[in-house]
């Protein structure tokens, strides 16, 4: 006579009984997705990652967004076409409450959520797949071009006057890669107009400092992928991760990444760059804990540079 099934079959169980109901996918559950809290960075994890930004396969992510292109002689190594490029990047994006907040607002803006430990990609994956079969596309879709991208995509635009309506939640995927291994292995130079690094794992012990999400090193890799212009938002609701943060983007200790990067006033922002400002400290699942335990977060926003010139 066996025994109950362990955690881990109820759990893929429960996947598979997933079923649609009504033509629709059912939301997962977080129960079923528990992991530890963190996860190393340093660690082989077995990771399937591009060799380089030009071989990333988008249209697996955005199908909604991919070229129609008419050739039939591309060759089966080449990824397909795509019509927008992905600017968005939430670094460490947890269960993916910042994406999915964002999706509405600016519903022809690829972005992308990365995370590092597994069952919470899968869950982020899960709930984004839910999420689409609910809010359907139309037939034929009517926001897609069918010309691929030949030039950077322009800067957030909420302006309903400058987007053509589409149904949300398309225009969001998730990934599980480590950004501090293999960022420039996903974007291209100067692509992305916005990073979110929303409570990242403060790392209290000094010698687990190195592994924190902001260094000088991590900061040249943000202003590689970053274009002149963009930002990069963070939160935190640890003091001292937040001091760290400012120093390490603008300070003494951030090396030649201070020519690249200057801080910006996040209570003066307007617009699109306020919106997301205000979505980083109320839609995430870490921000809403700290407001329901009463605590403080620390907000800082950097704006990348135009590039220095080379010396003479």
């Amino acid at each position: 006579m066996t025994g109950p099934p362990r955690k881990r079959q109820k759990r893929e169980d429960y996947r598979k009984a997933q079923a649609e109901q009504n033509g629709q996918l059912q939301m997962p559950k977080k129960k079923f997705y528990r992991q530890r809290a963190h996860a190393n960075p340093f660690s082989d994890h077995s990771l399937i990652y591009p060799a380089s930004p030009e071989s990333m396969d988008w249209s697996t992510h955005f199908p909604a967004f991919k070229a129609q292109s008419t050739e039939t002689n591309e060759t089966p190594s080449t990824p397909p076409p795509m019509t927008r490029q992905v600017e968005i990047a939430d670094i460490g994006c947890g269960f993916g409450g910042l994406i999915v907040a964002l999706s509405p607002l600016f519903p022809t803006t690829l972005m992308l959520g990365l995370e590092l430990r597994n069952q919470v990609t899968d869950y982020v994956i899960n709930r984004i797949a839910a999420l689409r079969s609910q809010n359907p596309l139309p037939l034929p879709p009517t926001y897609t071009s069918t010309a691929p991208i030949t030039a950077p995509n322009q800067p957030l635009a909420s302006d309903p006057s400058q987007q053509t309506p589409s149904p949300p939640y398309h225009n969001i995927s998730a990934l599980r890669s480590n950004t501090m291994k293999f960022l420039p292995n996903i974007f291209p130079r100067a692509q992305l107009t916005s990073i979110f690094l929303c409570f990242p794992d403060p790392h209290f012990k000094q010698r687990k400092h190195k592994a924190r999400i902001v260094s000088a090193q991590l900061n040249a890799e943000y202003a590689y992928v970053v274009r002149p212009g963009g930002l990069v938002y963070t939160i935190t609701d640890v003091e001292e991760l937040h001091s760290w943060m400012v120093r390490h983007f603008v300070g003494e200790e951030s090396g030649d990444a201070a020519e690249l990067w200057e801080r910006v006033d996040e209570k003066g922002l307007e617009g699109d760059e306020g919106v997301c400002v205000r979505i980083m400290s109320e839609e995430t699942e870490e921000g809403k804990k700290v407001t329901r335990n009463g605590g403080r977060k620390y907000v800082a926003v950097f704006r990348r540079r135009e590039n220095p010139e080379w010396p003479g």
